[in-house]
């Protein structure tokens, strides 16, 4: 029986990824509520955005997943070396990929219910994991994604002590064919959107407290950090 059965909350609700989800879950009778910059008007860099947003829910939702996150901020695009680190960039990315979805996560806390199970997940990448790190390149941006893991693994050790039946992860959806990834899936096996949120959803379904403050695949194995 699929562990989601009341309601979630989807942060990026619009994006290739957020959008596919919440269609896979509202088919199978789940009831979601979406958040996102286009249609709501959600910055998650500022926080008295997502705190009005937010306010406006009062009641409790069983997974909340923050599914935001970009390549490129601001014009600028992943770096290929070290020589091409740029400040500016680098503050983008951190903001965009780690201190958004960590000021989503404080806020979206206390939406969580105690007497059942519930789950926060942030969509995070492989390439955040230090220990997967065969290549180099791509610094600001795996700098803000290895820094959102830690977000997470150190959020649920707090979670742990108020929720005890909820799991606080980030999951790697894989390379998925949407407006994000077009211009560097080419030597990497893509899958749809709707094929990835098919996998993300079934991973979700099989999240306890004892995945809490994990990193895991679209099929649910764990990742290094």
């Amino acid at each position: 029986m699929p562990m989601f059965m009341a309601s979630a909350l989807i942060i990026g609700s619009t994006g290739g990824i957020g959008a596919a989800v919440k269609n896979v879950l509202v088919k199978r009778g789940d009831e979601v509520v979406g958040l996102s910059r286009s249609v709501d008007g959600l910055d998650v860099t500022n926080e008295a955005s997502i705190k009005q947003l937010f306010e406006a829910h009062q009641g409790q939702f069983d997974l909340v997943l923050i599914a935001t996150g970009a390549l490129t901020v601001d014009g600028h695009v992943p770096e290929k070396s070290i020589k091409a680190l740029d400040p500016s960039a680098m503050v983008g990315q951190f903001l965009v990929n780690a201190v958004g979805p960590a000021l989503v996560l404080k806020h979206a806390i206390r939406l969580l219910p105690r007497d059942r199970p519930s789950a926060i997940v942030a969509l995070s990448a492989r390439v955040g994991s230090i220990g997967d790190n065969k290549i180099g390149g791509w610094h600001s941006y795996r700098m803000a994604k290895a820094a959102l893991n830690q977000l997470i693994h150190g959020a649920a050790i707090e979670l742990a002590r108020t929720h005890k039946r909820a799991s606080c992860v980030c999951i790697h959806p894989g390379t998925v064919e949407t407006l994000f990834t077009k211009n560097y899936a080419k030597t990497n096996k893509t899958v749809t959107a709707e094929e990835a949120a098919v996998d993300l959803v079934r991973v979700f379904d099989q999240l306890t407290p004892e995945h809490s403050g994990g990193f895991f695949d679209s099929s649910g194995k764990e990742i290094a950090w």
